[in-house]
């Protein structure tokens, strides 16, 4: 008997059975094992008939008083069992079950588990869970609910982890002593036992929180063995603490707020120090991250070296370009953008321009990690929106270089606790302060009765000289969801606005049609620009002053916060209207924060408490693997003190080969798959 054994060794389970359960990861009897109950059906208290309330799971105790079978016309007609305890009856329906009709007889002592419906005053149960009272398999007791696939039942499964309970025996200890002492951790085997089958609710939570424990444990660990294998086996391009930026800053023509001066003061710390710099750079949209990178980009060229910007969308790289070539030309430094729409001859002349060390910088989109993109002598990379690549793309630039350094640039807000998960292989630098003169956009929440009075605010500032979004959920109508388009407001406001240039753009059009359609309103040739989400990154139009957000509760968090971040970023006072269709729940709770705070940091933490980790981020597109039992946001106190416990290990034994730290290998192995190279 071992941990290994193939699920088939348990009774029941052939190759059909297998092959189900293979699509939820199980083929040993340890998959079984560590697929753990997402929640628990507390039927340890029996409720009256009269008393158990509508539609709620409720445990009974009953006397079959009558039993009605369906007649040979009425085949489609359920078997009826009438129920009863002292404080009323019930009717207990099933369906397409007249084998059970010789189960059921009058004076039956039943335990009952399910819904209580009523049906023309009638209480009614159906197909409910039953067992004959008293029974070894009776319903009482806290029981466990798995995650399920079409072919297996909440029964079957159960059965399953019964039949594997003697193999909890053999997961033995495998964390040192000292660590099961100082956070009071209960046995491996004896978690195990307990989150399966728990006697009562305090031993569920033992055995899960020394499971979280050691699964954050696990995480943490191999994330630091990354970042350590990352700064100790490469050397890394180190550039010379002569070279100055005060020239290129001061050309800039504006000062760098505090947040830029400590983020940039990092940065060039980790380029002077000859090990790779892995740095992230968040801050909040218009709070000047882009001029951290071009410092950086600055000392890379002048000390002899390359720099690659990627950017999520062409439009974006264009933006990029632009400003890069203003800002570095006057200092002979070349510039150049790869486009996925370049004629061949010219893509040719400039890679081969590339190869020769002629252009230094070089932006594009996903382009850039062709196999014909090579460098002279790459020095620096840097990722804008690093959420939206893979870590593939990522190091596929990376290593177009002899380990250079990588910036990546994110206007995303993360939460640290999450941050440092999402990139657990990155230092992160937060750029918390906004550029002089800018001013907070101010938010409001209306709704439907008042997009009157909205629409007139936005010909207002229109004709005060400024410019406006309005952002719709959908492009076109459609009869299942009760929102508008972007296509019907673009309609209604041409036809309100006769006097104004009204534009659309929307995510179904051809590229070039988007690109074109933006850069005539970041030219001023367009005055109300409707649109969906697709300019949610988008091009930097310092003139707009208005977003208005029809249908905001359509819309999560942090995609209102990105589509606000793009007015606010002239010096004018810009505002941002929230139209919505609800006054309740969820959607609601979002406007509110909206409305409430400018802060994208204290928007993601709130974000993160209403969705959850893997809705905002997929897990899998960092490389961070998925998680089985811990929660990254309720275990949050959990996860800041295994990354102490974590970091002492990786201090102590930096490559894992001690003897009491080969188990801790091994399940990071195990916990990373091939989602992360960890070179083990």
């Amino acid at each position: 008997m071992e941990l290994r054994d193939s699920i088939t060794s348990l009774k029941g389970v052939g190759d059909k059975k297998a092959a189900l359960l293979e699509k939820l990861n199980i083929r040993t009897v340890r998959d079984l094992i560590y697929t753990f109950p997402r929640k628990y059906e507390d039927r340890r208290h029996v409720t009256k008939i009269i008393q158990a309330p509508q539609e709620e799971d409720v445990l009974l105790e009953v006397t079959v008083s009558s039993v009605k079978q369906p007649g040979p016309y009425f085949r489609k007609a359920p078997l009826k069992v009438f129920c009863e305890d002292d404080s009323g009856s019930v009717e207990v329906l099933f369906f397409n079950a007249k084998y059970l009709s010789r189960y059921f007889y009058r004076g039956q002592e039943l335990t009952l588990y399910g819904k209580i419906s009523f049906n023309n005053g009638r209480r009614q149960m159906a197909h409910p869970e039953f067992h004959k009272r008293g029974d070894k398999d009776d319903l009482r007791g806290l029981f466990p609910v798995y995650p399920l696939t079409e072919g297996i039942s909440q029964a079957q499964m159960r059965s399953l982890q019964l039949q594997a309970l003697p193999y909890h025996s053999l997961i033995s200890e495998w964390l040192p002593e000292r660590i099961v002492d100082e956070n009071n951790l209960c046995p491996p085997s004896y978690a195990v036992t307990n989150i399966h089958f728990p006697k009562e609710e305090r031993r569920a939570l033992e055995g899960r929180y020394r499971l979280v424990f050691e699964e954050l444990l696990i995480l943490q660990t191999g994330l630091f063995y990354i970042k350590n294998g990352v700064k100790t086996n490469s050397k890394g391009v180190k550039l010379k603490k002569s070279v100055k930026v005060d020239q290129f800053l001061n050309s800039l023509g504006f000062k760098l707020t505090p947040g830029q001066e400590r983020a940039f003061r990092e940065v060039e710390k980790d380029l002077e120090d000859g090990q790779p710099m892995n740095r992230l750079v968040q801050g909040d949209v218009g709070s000047g991250k882009t001029a951290v990178s071009e410092l950086a980009m600055f000392k890379t060229v002048k000390c002899g070296f390359q720099a690659v910007m990627m950017a999520p969308t062409e439009l974006l790289a264009k933006q990029h370009i632009k400003t890069l070539k203003k800002d570095f030309e006057p200092f002979g430094i070349r510039c150049e953008l790869l486009s996925g729409g370049m004629k061949q001859k010219e893509r040719a002349a400039l890679l081969s321009d590339l190869e020769k060390g002629d252009v230094q910088i070089l932006v594009g989109t996903h382009a850039l990690i062709q196999p014909d993109v090579k460098f002279h002598k790459l020095g620096l990379v840097v990722t804008d929106e690093q959420h939206r690549f893979g870590v593939e793309q990522r190091n596929l630039l990376t290593e177009k270089g002899e380990d250079p350094n990588v910036l990546v640039m994110t206007a995303t807000p993360i939460p640290r606790t999450l941050a440092v998960i999402l990139y657990g292989d990155l230092d992160i630098s937060v750029i918390d302060t906004l550029p002089e003169g800018r001013k907070p956009v101010r938010t409001f929440l209306r709704y439907d009765e008042s997009r009157g009075k909205i629409y007139d605010f936005v010909r207002d500032k229109v004709k005060e000289g400024r410019q406006a979004f309005v952002v719709a959920p959908l492009i076109e109508e459609s009869d299942a969801l009760n929102v508008r388009s972007a296509e019907e407001i673009y309609e209604e406001l041409s036809a309100k606005y006769p006097d104004l240039r009204v534009g659309l753009v929307h995510g179904a059009m051809k590229q070039k049609d988007k690109d074109d359609i933006m850069i005539r309103f970041r030219d001023g040739d367009i005055d109300v620009l409707v649109s969906t989400v697709v300019i949610e990154v988008g091009i930097d139009v310092p003139n707009a002053s208005v977003m208005v957000i029809e249908n905001s509760e359509r819309f999560g968090l942090a995609q209102l916060h990105q589509l606000r971040g793009r007015v606010g970023r002239g010096s004018q006072q810009s505002y941002c209207i929230l139209v919505s269709s609800s006054k309740s729940g969820v959607a609601q709770k979002r406007n509110e924060i909206m409305v409430s705070t400018n802060d994208g940091f204290v928007i993601a933490e709130e974000d993160l408490k209403l969705r959850g980790p893997g809705e905002i981020f997929g897990t899998r597109q960092h490389g961070i693997p998925e998680l089985n039992v811990a929660d990254l946001v309720r275990n949050a106190d959990i996860l800041e003190k295994v990354r102490g416990i974590a970091q002492d290990i990786i201090d102590r034994d930096p490559g894992l080969s001690e003897p009491e730290d080969l188990e801790l290998r091994e399940r990071i192995k195990r916990l990373f798959g091939e989602n992360i190279s960890l070179n083990l």
